[in-house]
């Protein structure tokens, strides 16, 4: 299945900004429209999934890996199989960001908010397509390592289950961050009847202020 980066929120960029209320004025317009088209023009969005069986424990049938913490064996429950994802805009986003950082870092803050914007973007799409291809059975949304109590250091069996460096070219920092940092990696589960949903934007998160991945310049992917 194809990633796809269609367009860019400037809504939700503006909320990856710290701009929560008012409309913006035209230099800020102006800005955004200059960063979201140096964004869609630059990005290479590359995405993969892989499907698995649940078994009883919560574990995942042929995989060595059984996904810990609370929140996402609610997140899983009453589902039959999960999906493993990982979507990235590619390395070529970051260098653009870090060549922007020493010309104008006020710019480079617009373009890895418009970035941020995208991922989510691509991971939308994406879903939206697996939703399609794996009917009737219903998709949950993402759940991503580093969320709720879903550890972080997770992103080790995702990157070893879907051979990530080598298919999507995204490395794994010592401290589970993935490069290039507008990547994502997430767990859905496949049900029989529809699954309640969470609010899908990031900036609508009440860990927004505080996430790790924001810090990073990455995102969680989880809506």
């Amino acid at each position: 299945m194809e990633a796809k980066l269609t367009g860019i929120d400037r809504n939700e960029a503006l909320l990856y900004l710290g701009c929560r209320g008012g409309a913006p004025g035209p230099d800020t317009e102006a800005e955004l429209a200059l960063c979201e088209a140096l964004v869609l023009r630059t990005a290479r969005p590359r995405a993969l999934w892989r499907r698995f069986r649940l078994l009883p424990d919560g574990s995942l049938e042929g995989a060595a890996f059984c996904p810990a913490g609370e929140d996402i064996r609610a997140h899983l429950s009453g589902c039959r199989e999960a999906v493993l994802m990982a979507a990235t805009l590619g390395a070529e986003i970051d260098a653009l960001i870090r060549r922007t950082q020493v010309t104008g870092p006020g710019r480079a803050l617009v373009l890895d908010a418009c970035a941020s914007a995208a991922i989510e973007n691509v991971c939308d799409h994406f879903c939206a397509g697996l939703a399609r291809e794996l009917a009737p059975l219903y998709l949950t949304e993402r759940f991503s390592p580093g969320y709720g109590d879903f550890p972080l250091e997770s992103q080790r069996d995702f990157f070893r289950l879907l051979d990530l460096q080598r298919r999507l070219g995204v490395s794994l920092t010592p401290g589970n961050f993935m490069l290039p940092q507008k990547s994502v990696t997430a767990l859905l589960g496949l049900a029989d009847t529809p699954r309640p949903r969470r609010p899908g934007s990031c900036a609508l998160c009440e860990r927004f202020e505080t996430c790790a991945f924001r810090k990073e310049g990455g995102h969680c992917g989880k809506g």
